[in-house]
């Protein structure tokens, strides 16, 4: 598997933000990772690249473990913050010329130009990023996750704050982006697991309290509608 979690754990004194999880991430699906503000979604997130230590329990991308092995763990996600962030005054090329370097991208002005088509960029490829509206800030956002062609993609709240017609370009880049990766998706909005996911968690109080396919966890609470088994599960 291309995502592998094992009883992955993060406390905050006597809180528990995340408890206890396990799960998988298949290559080719995208995953939806739903729950309610506060249910421990971010925190998974930042688990998974990463960026946060865990309490206990471990994770793996790619086959190689995220903390004792985190360099090479990093080398195959691409990751999208909630909050991207991206720096203003660089101009998008120069912007992604300068990750691509940091990973050291063979032929790397010839995978820019591949990026920035594939991102639906190149329109705006020559201002600074500062001057983009937020949906194409988000493309710039995509096109440095997938720089080095990873083969795991982390979005956390990717379609946040953008408008509908924005929504429709980010959610069919994303599906097109989940042909050859593993894609997991951290949202609350129904429509957008709807549109794009194959496969879906559900978490609420840092447990997981659905773990299907969109089909399956539709069969088994015998409901067309997520967002009732969404509301039932996370009431």
């Amino acid at each position: 598997m291309s995502i592998s979690v094992k009883n992955l754990s993060k406390h905050y004194d006597k809180q528990k933000a995340v408890d206890a999880i396990s799960f998988e991430g298949k290559p080719g699906r995208i995953l939806g990772f739903l729950g309610p503000n506060g249910a421990g979604k971010s925190t998974t997130m930042r688990m998974l690249t990463g960026y946060l230590e865990p309490t206990s329990g471990e994770a793996y991308i790619s086959g190689k473990d995220v903390q004792k092995e985190a360099l090479e763990a990093k080398r195959h996600i691409g990751y999208l913050p909630e909050n991207t962030p991206l720096y203003l005054d660089m101009y998008v090329k120069e912007f992604l010329k300068f990750i691509g370097q940091t990973y050291n991208v063979p032929n790397l002005n010839a995978r820019v130009e591949e990026v920035i088509k594939t991102v639906g960029l190149t329109p705006e490829q020559h201002k600074k990023i500062g001057a983009l509206s937020k949906g194409y800030k988000q493309r710039v956002g995509l096109a440095q996750a997938i720089i080095h062609h990873p083969e795991v993609l982390i979005l956390d709240e990717p379609t946040s704050g953008l408008d509908p017609n924005q929504l429709v370009d980010i959610r069919a880049l994303i599906k097109t982006l989940g042909r050859d990766k593993t894609v997991i998706i951290s949202t609350h909005i129904m429509q957008e697991v709807e549109a794009i996911c194959d496969d879906i968690i559900i978490i609420n109080k840092g447990k997981i309290v659905a773990n299907d396919s969109i089909e399956g966890i539709k069969k088994t609470h015998q409901s067309n509608s997520l967002e009732d088994i969404f509301r039932k599960l996370t009431a």
